[in-house]
């Protein structure tokens, strides 16, 4: 009977069901990221929508490895020691974008906690790259929190990408557990200071782990309050038995009031769906001005 339940509980229900990735553009697409030895968070994070993303011709690209020195307990990258930095990796994620005629860009990166400038230089240099190679190309960049040492996430904003996103992840009781080596207070930290250097601000959470309606809400407030612009609301999904246990599956219409409650709350837009992931229609979110 234990077993039935648990078959039962994790069990995709309807609303999480995917097409397989097929046709011309996913082809393209995956020629280039073979040919080019890129690495997309597309693939090591077992992203639901890469058939649909893919298929559109765009795909976020992860740079500085694939090996990444956190240890979160939600996430399908690898983590270990990362392989010594690529400086070749700018030119050639530049040279993707524009082969694959890109107009907005997503870049995200592992944590390099292993490195004095947590991969920062990097990320200034592939932004630099692609609009030097890719002209027209608008960019997001997800970072992540690189420790707090603000000097490495200045060095980024520098570079004036469109739109910067940092993820919260999860409610605060529950990120010691999801995201083990990181802060609840010190992403709210580098979000705050990501709005006042005067850039569109971008963070995301998963739902179904646990957490309860207040911590969603008091969440989303905490975002609001330290200067996101832009929310990302999706379903959690397990990546391999190793990973934390889904909890709940959410309704759609849980995530579609949670999505009314961003927006009066003041959020300029808010994606909030079981599929939505943080870069899932990323250049619809250029539509405002800060």
């Amino acid at each position: 009977m234990e077993e039935q339940a648990k078959e039962r509980l994790y069990k995709k229900p309807e609303w999480l069901k995917v097409k397989l990735p097929i046709g011309e553009e996913y082809r393209k697409v995956r020629g280039i990221v073979d040919n080019n030895k890129l690495h997309t968070i597309c693939e090591s994070g077992n992203c639901p929508n890469m058939g649909e993303c893919w298929g559109a011709g765009t795909a976020t690209f992860m740079i500085l490895g694939n090996i990444c020195t956190r240890s979160c307990k939600f996430c399908a990258v690898a983590t270990g020691k990362p392989l010594a930095v690529d400086k070749t990796e700018p030119q050639r994620i530049a040279e993707s974008v524009k082969l694959m005629k890109v107009k907005h860009c997503v870049i995200t990166s592992v944590d390099r906690d292993d490195l004095k400038d947590g991969g920062s230089e990097i990320w200034a240099e592939t932004i630099r790259k692609v609009r030097e190679i890719s002209q027209g190309t608008t960019m997001e960049t997800l970072v992540p929190d690189f420790a707090g040492k603000w000097e490495n996430l200045e060095r980024v904003m520098q570079e004036k990408p469109e739109i910067m996103s940092h993820n919260l992840e999860t409610v605060r009781r529950l990120t010691k557990e999801v995201r083990v080596q990181a802060k609840y207070d010190r992403s709210l930290e580098a979000l705050k200071r990501i709005n006042a250097f005067g850039l569109r601000t971008k963070s995301g959470g998963m739902l179904g782990l646990g957490e309860t309606r207040e911590e969603v809400l008091e969440t989303m407030n905490d975002l609001y309050q330290n200067g996101v612009h832009i929310l990302t609301l999706g379903q959690y999904l397990q990546p391999t038995k190793e990973h934390l246990p889904i909890a709940e599956f959410v309704n759609p219409a849980v995530f579609k009031e949670y999505k009314q409650i961003g927006l009066d709350m003041g959020f300029k837009y808010v994606e909030s769906g079981p599929l939505v992931r943080s870069s899932y229609h990323a250049e619809k979110h250029l539509t405002f001005d800060v």
